[in-house]
Order: C-alpha cells, then structure tokens, then sequence
C-alpha cells in the first residue's frame, strides 16, 4: 500500500525536495528567536551591546521575511503538487473505471462511487502535502530542538522528555478508534451521495407522483446514519485531542515546578531558564503536530484504501488468445450457454440457437425470461459459465472486446444521451466521421428536419439524458448514432416498448432501414412489430421453448400463438 502511494510522487520528485527543503529551512529558522534571546539575556544586554542587539534583531527579521516567502512557496507549491497527485490518481482511477465489466456496476452505486472520486481523493491530495512535512520536518524539528535543549541544561530536558513516552501511549490507545470511526464516516458520507444522485436523477418521476416526503424520509434515513457515524467520529476524534492536550498541558506544569526547584538551586540561571520556556515549544510543537497528524493520516489512509479498493478489481481483459477482427459477417450461434448473475440462480439454462447473417432473429417471452441477459452475453458484457457463443464460428473469447464491440450496434428501450450537443451525440456512434456522414445518418434515422428547426441545429445542447427531447426523438438520435457506426450486428431491446402507436410507426420506419444487410437480435414486447422476423424464439425461464418463422408458431398454437392472439385482442 506504502509503495503505491509513494509512486505518484515520481514526476513530482524535483518539486517535492524543494518543498522538502523550503520547509526543513523553515523549521531551522523557527530555532534562530530562542538563540538570540538566550545570547541577548546572557551576554549583549548586561554588556551594554547595543550595537549587536539591533544586528541581532534586523538578522531576525531579515531571516523572518525570508520564513515569509518560503512559507508562500510551502503552502501554494507544496498544495499544488497534492493537487498534481490527486488529479493523476482520479485519471487512473475514472481509466480504470471505464475497463471495469458491467458486474461491477451492478454492484456499486453512482453517487457512492462519485465519493471516492471526489471526497476521498481530496483526503489522499492533502496527505500527499502534509503527510512527509510532518513526519520528516517535524521530526528533524524534534531532533535539533531538543539537541538545542540540552545545550542549555540536560536533566531540565531530560525531565520534559520523560513526559513524551506518556502521550504516545494516549495517541496510541486512542487513535484505533478514531480510525474506525472515520472509515464509518467516510461510508457513511458515499451512501448519502448514491441516495441524493439517485433522488436527483429520479426527480421527475418523484414530482409526477407527488412522493416528495417519501424522497425525503429515504434521505432521512441516509443524513441520520451520516450524522450518527460523524457524531462517533467527532467523539473519538475529542477523546484524542483533549487526553493529547491535556498531557501537553502536563509538560508545562512539569516544566515550571522543575524550572522553579532548579532556579532555587542554582542550577541554572534566568537566562537560560527564560531561553528553555521559549525553546521548548520548538519541541513540544512538532510532538504535537505529529500526534495531530494522525488524524489526517486516518482520513487519507482511509481515503487510498477505498481508491485502491476499486483500481484493484479485475478489469475486462481479452482471452489469452484473443485476435483482433475485422468487419465481422454476423452468424451468431449459442452453444449450450448456460448464465446466472448470481451463483445461487441460473438466467439461461442450456441455451442453443443460431442466428444467420444477415437475418433477423426475434426474442419474445414473458419478463425476467432471459432475452435481455442473451442481448448482454453477444457483446460479451458478461462471461458465459457454461457452454460458448460463436461469432462467424470463432469463440468470443477468442476476439478482443473492443474489436468485437465495434462490430455491435445496440438500440434499447432505456437509452442514455449525453448532456452535450446534438451532433456530439450522434458522433458517438464513431468519433471520425464527417460532418456529411452526422447529417446523411440522422436523415436515414428520419431526425434530420427536426434537428434543424431547432434553436441552434445541430448544436443545441439536449440537456441531462437528452431531457429536452420527446421518446421519440431520443430513440431516433440514438438510432442516427448507430446508423453512422455502421455495424453488422444490431442489438434491438425492447427499442419501441415505451413509445405510443404513432411514434412507434415512424421509429420502425427507421429501424426498418437500419436493419437491412444486419445480422438483428430483436427483443420485443409487441409481436406485431416482428411477424417478418427470419426466426422467433419463445424464451421463459431461461430456456427456448419455441422456435420458428411467425407462420409456423402461429400454426403450432402453442405459447406464441396465444401471446398474440391475447395482444391482437388487447389491441382490438
């Protein structure tokens, strides 16, 4: 873990020793006031040296404004390099993210992985700058300042340093617990984000059934845990800073009842008695700052762990043999596929079928059947656990995901758009394509004339999801991006299942024209829409129970037949 996180100091090696050494210098100027003052009550006020007590004093406050400026450098410099650091560790994490499978996504919330990325990371950045200021100026601080206390009187410094051994046992016995109460906060404080993203992202529908109060009760639920593990936090967090302060307050006491005997003895003088009080905040200081560190140390170690937590889930990897491909044919064939998001459920249980290129191949059945996690297994979204999908004859497994993915288009009932321009959208489908190529797509997705009475065209910026837009006009953007990627194999989920009679007529219009020369999977829930589909199969349950042209099902009269007439009488 150590040697991670010291990795993301290497292009900022020359940075850091500057920083390092900005700082050190710092800490050596902070010894230079209790020096001159010793000197100054010792020898250059009973000698009348007045000439040198203002040397002295210009010295200090030449080498002060020398503190200033290399303070500046500290504090803007030395935060920017953590902010450096942060950045490139939200980089590779937000890469890292982009390589994970969809299994991951299924597991972790939006909002809470948004924490990690903002939050924690914020916590790692500041660690990155204080964390070596502290353990390695301060304890050279510790090390000089104490070095200059016994200078001035051994067992004086002896005594104050007996006292040390007490407060690392309070940080010690108290610090676990802060650390766990902080790592509670910090999960705390993401289930909170994923409940606001998700009560923002669903705020229509929270507004078009009047459930404000239930949003807010679920909030509730998440701001009541955050503020239980904050108060457990903030309590550990009290026990260490008042048992820390009060054994500082100890070192005081301490020091003036053996200061006092000492002077009472003659063992030291007054000069030198007033020089130890000045100087043994110099050491005190730095113990202090590095005890209190800790409490930054558990908030940016919590924060790296949860960030190495997710760069070391496995991402997608291709197969040790797998190739690149080309323009693939399209001849999709299941293999005895057997698939379950879960361990303890099977979705597809010994699935075999076999999708000729070109041809358009239907998927009907009842929800939860199956179809869907078929459409997810083509592009090799999920690993099959049994059994093998063969494209023209070559295993998934065998073809790169990127290669095998360029080769796949995907329409579904839920798509996503992109808070960005019309254009960009559209431009998603393949990223090079020419202005000529957006427009002559959008036309074959019958969206080209409505683009254009548009405010600004094809630069009007859709909004969050596309919210500016009807159903029907996203479902035709979406079918512009996948018209201009071109692709051999098309994925159709469900893509007419939410939009009404009209507009369904004038989408399939469209998914009509984009299906020629493609090899189609097409999910549906309206049969109607897919009576001149090359094959149907019945899905339930995760296994095929029928399969055939539309004729043939009907004349069977088994669940297909009955499916339809139930939807042709629902219709009449």
């Amino acid at each position: 873990m150590l040697k991670r996180f010291l990795s993301y100091y290497k292009p900022h090696k020359k940075l850091f020793a500057l920083d390092m050494s900005a700082s050190l210098i710092v800490a050596l100027i902070g010894i230079i006031y209790p020096v001159v003052t010793r000197s100054m009550l010792n020898d250059l006020i009973p000698n009348r040296k007045y000439e040198l007590i203002v040397y002295a004093g210009v010295g200090v406050l030449l080498l002060y404004l020398i503190r200033m400026l290399l303070n500046y450098f500290i504090q803007y410099q030395g935060h920017m390099m953590g902010v450096r650091m942060q950045a490139q560790m939200r980089s590779d994490l937000f890469n890292h993210l982009e390589k994970l499978p969809f299994s991951f996504y299924d597991k972790h919330e939006t909002g809470k992985i948004m924490s990690r990325m903002t939050t924690d990371l914020w916590e790692v950045s500041e660690l990155a700058h204080h964390g070596p200021e502290n353990l390695i100026i301060c304890s050279v601080s510790v090390v000089i300042s104490f070095a200059y206390l016994i200078s001035i009187d051994l067992w004086l410094s002896l005594i104050v340093f007996a006292c040390v051994p007490f407060l690392i046992a309070v940080s010690l016995i108290t610090r676990k617990r802060m650390r766990d109460a902080f790592q509670k906060s910090r999960q705390s404080e993401a289930e909170i984000n994923a409940a606001l993203e998700s009560s923002v992202s669903g705020i229509r529908v929270t507004k078009a059934f009047t459930n404000a109060e239930k949003e807010a009760e679920k909030f509730e639920v998440g701001n009541a845990k955050f503020r239980e593990a904050r108060r457990g936090a903030y309590k550990a967090m009290g026990q260490f800073h008042s048992a820390t302060s009060f054994i500082t307050d100890v070192f005081n006491v301490v020091l003036l009842i053996a200061g006092g005997l000492f002077m009472y003895h003659g063992k030291i003088n007054f000069a030198d008695y007033s020089a130890f009080i000045v100087s043994v905040n110099l050491f005190l200081n730095p113990v202090n700052t590095l005890i209190r560190f800790m409490e930054q140390f558990q908030n940016g170690a919590a924060g790296f762990e949860r960030f190495v937590e997710i760069m070391d889930t496995p991402p997608e990897m291709d197969g040790s043999h797998a190739s690149e491909v080309a323009r693939l044919e399209g001849r999709i064939e299941f293999c005895g596929v057997t698939y379950g998001y879960n361990e303890d459920r099977d979705v597809l249980k010994n699935v075999n079928l076999k999708i000729e290129a070109g041809k358009t191949f239907a998927l009907v059945g009842p929800s939860g059947g199956g179809k869907t996690t078929i459409c997810h297994l083509i592009p090799h979204f999920y690993n099959v656990q049994e059994g093998q999908i063969l494209i023209d004859g070559t295993d998934l497994r065998e073809i790169t995901l990127e290669s095998l993915r360029r080769n796949i288009g995907i329409v579904q009932q839920d798509i996503y758009l992109f808070n960005a321009s019309v254009r960009d959208n559209i431009l998603y489908g393949r990223l090079d394509a020419t202005e000529e190529e957006v427009i002559e797509a959008a036309k074959r997705a019958n969206i080209h004339e409505y683009i254009l009475s548009m405010e600004n065209g094809y630069d009007t910026i859709i909004g969050e999801r596309g919210v500016r837009l009807s159903g029907g006009q996203k479902q035709r953007l979406c079918i512009a991006r996948v018209f201009l990627k071109n692709p051999p194999i098309l994925i159709l989920d469900e893509a007419t299942s939410a939009l009404d009679n009209t507009t369904e007529i004038l989408i399939q219009q469209a998914l009509d024209e984009l299906c020629k020369g493609r090899t189609t999977l097409v999910v549906a829930h309206r049969l109607s829409t897919i009576k001149n589909a090359d094959e149907i199969a019945v899905i339930a349950d995760g296994k095929i129970l029928e399969q055939g042209d539309h004729a043939a099902l009907i004349a069977k009269n088994g669940m297909y037949a009955k499916l339809y007439q139930q939807q042709f009488r629902e219709e009449e």
